[in-house]
This record gives C-alpha cells, structure tokens and sequence, in this order.
C-alpha cells in the first residue's frame, strides 16, 4: 500500500458518514497550532510575524482537545511553529490517536532527535518533517548551514526507531524540477514512507515575496515535477498532482482543512487571515465560503496550496468513476 490503509479508511468514513447526514461542509484536517514559537526563521514562513504578539504563549492541552472534538475532522495536523517545543506534545499526541485520529505532527525535524524517546510509533500516527530542498537550497531557507544535514541524520533515527515518517515539501519560484527530483530520491534512499508537495502561495504575512509563483508558473514548474512523482512514494494524489500541472480544475475547499490556534479558529483558512472565531459553529456558519471557493478574492487568484485543493479532491473523487479506480489503484500500488 502506498498511503497507511487504517488512515485511508478512516478518513472515507468520516466524507461519508457527513455526505450520508447532508452535512454541506465539514473538515478533513484540523491544522492544530497549540504554539507559534519555532527555533527556525525561514524564508517563506509567515507565522512568526503575523504572530509576534503571541510567540511566548501556548495553548491549555484541554483546549487543543476541545478543537479536535469540536472539528470532527478524520485528520489532526499538529504543526504551529515547532509543535516539539510544545510542553504537552507527547500527551496532545497521545490523546489525538486516543480519540481515533489521523494524527500528523509536522516539525522541522532539527530536534527530533531530542523528543523520540516520548513519543510512540502508532499505524494512526505520522511525523511529518518539512524540507524545501537538498542541502544548498533548504540551508537558505532556513538562514541556518547544517539542517539539512541534521534533519537527514534525524529521519534515520525515526525510521530505525519504527516511527511512519513522511515529508512536506513547499516549492519556490527558484527551486528546480531537477532539484525536486533529486530530493525525492534522497528521500526515497532514507526509507521515507511518503513525500507531499506543494507550490508556495503569496500570502499577506510573507515578506519575501519574490520566493513565489504565479499560477502559470506553477503549472508549467509541476508539468515537469510530476514526472518524478511518478516514480516515488509521493503521498500527494495524482489528481492534485494533475491540478498543479494544469491538466484539471478544481475550486479551493476553504473549509477542507480548518485551523485552529492560540487565538481561535482562524478564519478564511489555513494561509489568509481576515479574523479569528471563538466558537467553531459560529467559524463555519459566518465565513463567506463561496467567496474563497471561487477565488473570487484576489489573494486566493494565484493560490493552488494543498490546503485548500486536496480536500477538494477526496470530496469529489467518489463522483467519478474514472478518477475513484485511478485513485485505488494509487493508493494500493
């Protein structure tokens, strides 16, 4: 199997359990941020600006768990900042994969090696570590020499330690497909179970603009890029992959993956800003989703993030016969 079967599993029963209940729109991932704090100022990250006022605090455990239960979502994303540098990490981990969850927790991986020993192996729970590059490129991004080096010894260490481990790759406007396909097959050699790729989005707390892509260059950088998906444990669904190629269109799913943090439900999306709810009810009942779905706003035009285009297509993958037995064969294969 490509993609763990007890997630696949768990995350279809979830799309149909709320499509049989006429439940218009409901999450697949919560993006859980129970801090912003990091160790790390990469270029292209937004967090710890649009944040700063908050960076010295975190989330109560009993909050983060009340997010879980109120999203309802198949997937918890556990990422912030650094979610290692969270004091109840273990426990947050702990109780997600209690409460039946796709658990991910996404970290730059340069303390991992610090926080194995308090966490788990489980077949609901990935470590997701973020790598923009091979090691000239990803060192930049990180404005720290070495870490490319550190998270490779890292996942080593994960992977000897049993832990399922798979990669976030962001792709900039001056990384090259070549680059890409390089770092697939060094992931590949270390014995990394999945890789997930996404262009990077020109969003309003980003300083480094020129880092990203119009969406004619990302369509024409992910034609070549998928080519090399094809012959790796890519995670990202060959329908997406179609997507960012240009080869499909889909609408954003705004709602797909809602993300919570220190301040509350943060609302249009995981990426834009405009405010933050209390209550997650009122989060999905006031938001004018159609506005983003259509992109109509004009910071969504040059948006095709994962966030919001993935959950799009396990949502509308069941409604076409061709696209379900492209993607079963997929994921068994």
């Amino acid at each position: 199997m490509r993609f763990p079967i007890k997630q696949t599993i768990a995350v279809a029963k979830s799309i149909v359990k709320n499509k049989r209940a006429g439940i218009p729109r409901f999450p697949l991932v919560l993006m859980l941020e129970p801090l912003h704090a990091c160790n790390l100022k990469c270029e292209g990250c937004g967090r710890i600006r649009e944040y700063a006022a908050t960076l010295s605090q975190q989330l109560p455990l009993d909050k983060c768990i009340k997010a879980i239960n109120d999203s309802q979502a198949p997937v918890v994303s556990i990422c912030g900042g650094e979610p290692l540098l969270y004091k109840d990490i273990a426990e947050l981990v702990r109780k997600s994969l209690d409460l039946g969850k796709v658990t991910y927790l996404c970290t730059n991986g340069t303390i991992l090696d610090w926080k194995l020993d308090i966490l788990k192996p489980h077949p609901m729970f990935n470590i997701n570590v973020h790598i923009d590059g091979m090691e000239k490129t990803h060192d930049a991004i990180t404005k720290r020499p070495g870490t490319f080096r550190q998270i490779t010894e890292n996942i080593r260490l994960a992977k000897k330690a049993g832990f399922t481990i798979c990669t976030n790759t962001t792709v900039y406007k001056e990384t090259s497909p070549e680059e890409i396909g390089d770092l697939f097959a060094h992931l590949q050699f270390l014995g990394v179970d999945g890789m997930l790729v996404s262009p990077g989005f020109d969003y309003s707390d980003v300083e480094e603009r020129a880092f990203f892509m119009t969406a004619s260059e990302i369509r024409d950088k992910f034609s070549k890029i998928r080519k090399y998906a094809k012959k790796c444990r890519v995670w990202s669904t060959p329908l997406y992959l179609d997507f960012l190629a240009g080869l499909r269109k889909y609408n954003c799913t705004p709602w797909g993956n809602v993300t919570y943090n220190i301040e509350g439900w943060k609302a249009p999306c995981y990426l834009i800003t405009d405010r933050h709810f209390a209550d997650f009810n009122e989060f999905m009942n006031s938001v004018d989703w159609t506005r983003y779905q259509s992109r109509a706003d004009k910071r969504c035009q040059n948006c095709m993030v994962h966030s919001g285009f993935e959950a799009t297509v396990a949502l509308e993958t069941g409604s076409n016969l061709k696209d379900g037995l492209r993607m079963a064969w997929w994921t068994i294969f």
